[in-house]
């Protein structure tokens, strides 16, 4: 195997659909300075595109923020932060998907945040099983990325009574992804 070669031979042709039962999509950013805040997605929808050139969409509704205290819910979904009523949506739509080592993969593509597009890239792995317990054809995506959230527009901040800041701009990205084949 070459160090980089397409998804293609890991992925049969056709189109499959996330499995939302089996797939997440979390965030976590450093808060106070002193540890990770974590939350994720509840509504989100993904195709995968297999053959000669993969290719991997994705939508996130931003008002299924996974957060039980409505105050912060509510802050992260103002124009502060997510702006979710002018902006109800993340969207991510690959440009290029490559195989290195193994089982390891990365996905090229523009990210859209509160209508700003940037190019981010993520690493992870993929993995497939030819039919799962139904008989349908599987694929597998680990993928984790870091953005600069300000790059987003996201640069609310607060300065903490002992130094430092409240929120870091570095926000890591992880996504579990299960897809299964659609039934042509």
């Amino acid at each position: 195997m070459t160090p980089t070669q397409t998804v293609s031979q890991q992925v049969p042709a056709g189109t499959y659909k996330v499995d939302p039962v089996h797939s997440t999509i979390h965030f976590a950013v450093i808060h106070n300075g002193v540890s990770a805040f974590r939350s994720g997605f509840l509504d989100y929808a993904a195709t995968l595109e297999g053959g000669e050139a993969p290719k991997l969409e994705g939508t996130v509704e931003v008002a299924s923020i996974d957060i039980d205290e409505q105050a912060l819910k509510g802050h992260l979904a103002s124009p502060e932060f997510f702006d979710a009523e002018r902006y109800p949506q993340l969207k991510f739509r690959s440009t290029a998907v490559e195989l290195g080592e193994g089982n390891e993969v990365t996905v090229r593509g523009e990210l859209e945040i509160r209508g700003t597009v940037h190019e981010v890239e993520a690493g992870g792995r993929i993995g497939q099983v030819g039919a799962d317990l139904g008989g349908s054809a599987r694929v597998g995506l680990s993928l984790a990325t870091r953005v600069d959230r300000r790059s987003f527009g996201l640069d609310w901040q607060a300065d903490l009574p002992s130094g430092g800041q409240a929120l870091d701009y570095e926000v890591d990205i992880a996504v579990e992804l299960e897809f299964v084949a659609e039934a042509e």
